[in-house]
């Protein structure tokens, strides 16, 4: 059966009966239905002195372009520590339409491990992403609109920092002239980004609190004056304005698994050109409510759960217990070689053995800091039993924890020995948490030690555009004490996506730097990525329909 065949057979529970099981109180919802719901920011002042429950991070090995199934783990493991009597809850990242009309699809799981309702969650949801897109676009508007009557700031046209956006994957969008004054001579070059990579995304997800989001608003460099001074957002007078089209979607989605348990589903940045985790007020909140919070990271180690723990960790003070690497037999072999999706599903441990090394890096990063990791092996049905023990007997020499896991085909149960495993690490281990890096060194220095340590670069270089960027950057007030955020190809871990398993003696480029000080970081952009994908030459937006009952069909 299909994900969407599967998650028919399930009665789904009144979101109201779901927020009483984890201690939600009735006058802190706000529904969206019977199935949906946003929690109301006075749960916060509520549970403010309660204790936390322990943080549980899943990320990955570097996947293939079909994915490896993060989220339908994460799902899985939540649902099974509920089955073995620890109460959980999800936190996890709102899908992007572009991906979900792209190459991946949705992202709420699969099999029986899936958050649900699937098709609201995957599409408009409760219309967060789309309150976020209109925000940053009113903030374009309003400053090519400064410029148009007067320019009374100085703003330099061409030092414009703020881009406006689309949730849609339209590589057509990615250089445009616009005429902002309605006239030639004042032409310029613009370029849209995906929603979810730009600044307004990172700060719903790392603010704290209404203040806190106002602040982080203000702290918006959205250009520099002609004689490169900083022109902030507080300068266009509209913070008040953002607040009000942000208010509700500021406020966390509350949805339910196809087992019952609850999930806490807000923001999606992405991994590899945002900083990929859900938000602060998502994750803290499922800590405050449950034993065990289960989130994940987008994309491989490298990318997500490096930022989850340089980045978000350091902004909400955050702990984690354990990390869960996940690995598949198709990804080991992609990383060894096999680039052929088809040939994926064919027994081949001479490139399983080859693409042990991806895995192989990827525990030596997360060992770096200091949390005890566990491999969680993700069994897809065309994976042969040689082939799963070839990766069991790599992390039995290696001295790593594993488990098997088959949340996809059995939901919790197929997760119960990896939840076990999860919770004996949590409560035994005791782990020495540190974020790799000082934030009182220089930018430099910083994406020195991301690159050698966490990609296994040789050496960092630098263009000429990028080191114009930074000077200007350096003059920047405090911009010396923030963490970096670097985009990247998620397949490689390097920045060239051709370059698989764990390459060496390979050097980085950067090409841009941007400063995200309303987010409370810098991004660094490395080799070819950018920030407005494209769709495939099938894209999943083809594989999708309704039926005659109106009812939506197909492959998310």
């Amino acid at each position: 059966m299909t994900d969407i065949e599967i998650a028919k057979t399930v009665e789904l529970e009144d979101i109201r009966k779901i927020a009483n099981k984890v201690g939600i109180l009735g006058d802190e919802l706000e529904l969206y239905g019977n199935y949906k719901a946003k929690v109301k920011d006075s749960v916060f002042e509520r549970l403010k002195n309660s204790k936390n429950g322990k943080l549980v991070l899943v990320t990955a090995v570097n996947p293939t372009p079909a994915g490896e199934g993060k989220t339908t783990v994460s799902i899985g493991l939540s649902q099974a520590l509920n089955i073995i009597g620890k109460s959980s809850i999800l936190s996890l990242r709102e899908p992007s339409l572009g991906p979900v009309f792209g190459v991946k699809g949705g992202a709420t799981g699969g099999g029986y491990s899936q958050v649900a309702p699937m098709s609201d969650i995957n599409l408009h949801f409760t219309g967060d992403i789309h309150a976020m897109t209109s925000a940053n676009n009113l903030i374009c508007a309003v400053l090519d609109n400064h410029i148009y009557w007067g320019n009374s700031l100085n703003v330099d046209p061409n030092k414009i920092l703020i881009k406006r956006c689309l949730d849609i994957n339209d590589r057509a969008l990615r250089n445009i002239s616009i005429l902002p004054n309605g006239t030639r001579t004042v032409e310029r070059k613009e370029e849209f980004m995906i929603t979810v990579a730009t600044e307004i995304m990172a700060i719903m997800c790392l603010a704290k609190n209404i203040d806190d989001l106002r602040e982080r608003l203000g702290n918006i460099l959205v250009a520099y004056t002609k004689n490169d001074a900083p022109v902030w957002l507080r300068d266009l007078k509209i913070v008040g304005s953002l607040l009000a089209l942000l208010k509700d979607a500021f406020n966390p989605n509350l949805v339910q698994t196809l087992e019952g348990t609850a999930a806490i589903i807000h923001g999606g940045p992405f991994a590899n050109i945002a900083h990929g985790c859900s938000s602060v007020r998502a994750t803290k909140l499922a800590l405050k409510l449950s034993e065990y919070c289960v989130t994940e990271a987008g994309f491989g180690s490298d990318l997500g759960a490096e930022k989850f723990l340089n980045i978000k960790c350091r902004v909400a003070g955050l702990n984690p217990s354990v990390l869960v690497l996940t690995v598949t037999v198709r990804s080991l072999k992609y990383n060894g070689g096999i680039i052929d999706l088809e040939k994926l599903k064919i027994e081949n441990l001479s490139a399983v053995q080859k693409g042990l090394c991806n895995l192989e890096k990827h525990i030596e990063n997360l060992k770096m800091f200091g949390i005890p990791v566990i491999v969680a092996i993700n069994r897809f049905y065309t994976d042969t039993a040689l082939e799963v023990r070839t990766i069991q007997n790599f992390c039995r020499n290696k001295g790593v924890d594993y488990s098997v896991v088959d949340v996809h085909e059995k939901g919790g149960k197929g997760g119960v020995d990896l939840a076990k495993k999860v919770v004996s690490l949590a409560e035994s281990a005791s782990g020495n948490f540190s974020p790799i890096y000082r934030l009182d060194i220089p930018i430099e220095k910083k994406i020195e030690i991301i690159s050698t340590k966490i990609y296994g670069a040789k050496n960092v270089n630098y263009n000429k555009e990028a080191l114009k960027a930074l000077d200007l950057l350096k003059k920047l007030p405090n911009i010396g004490s923030l963490p970096v955020c670097i985009a990247k190809t998620q397949y490689s871990l390097s920045d060239n996506k051709d370059l698989l398993g764990a390459p060496k003696d390979f050097c980085v480029t950067i090409r841009d730097v941007k400063p995200c000080l309303g987010a409370g970081f810098v991004v660094v952009y490395m080799g070819n990525i950018v920030t407005m994908p494209g769709l495939s030459k099938s894209p999943c937006a083809e594989k999708i329909d309704l039926n005659t009952q109106g009812e939506i069909v197909g492959i998310f």
